[in-house]
């Protein structure tokens, strides 16, 4: 069997953490940044663990995380 290539747009956004836990950017932190309040903003600076119901979507893209 040859390798399985992981989706390049995945490997990009969502990394693994050391326990095996997805994480991922918050959305929203884009554009439009001077109407949200600036705790807001700080808040979304940071990652956040994947929700349990879409890891397995994700997993398909990235056989080897």
């Amino acid at each position: 069997m040859p390798k399985l290539k992981s989706k390049s747009s995945a490997k990009k956004r969502f990394t693994t953490t050391g326990s095996g836990k997805l994480r991922r950017q918050h959305a929203k932190h884009r554009h439009n940044l001077t109407k949200k309040a600036k705790k807001v903003k700080r808040h979304l600076r940071r990652t956040t663990v994947m929700d349990k119901s879409n890891v397995s979507a994700i997993r398909r893209h990235l056989p080897y995380a």
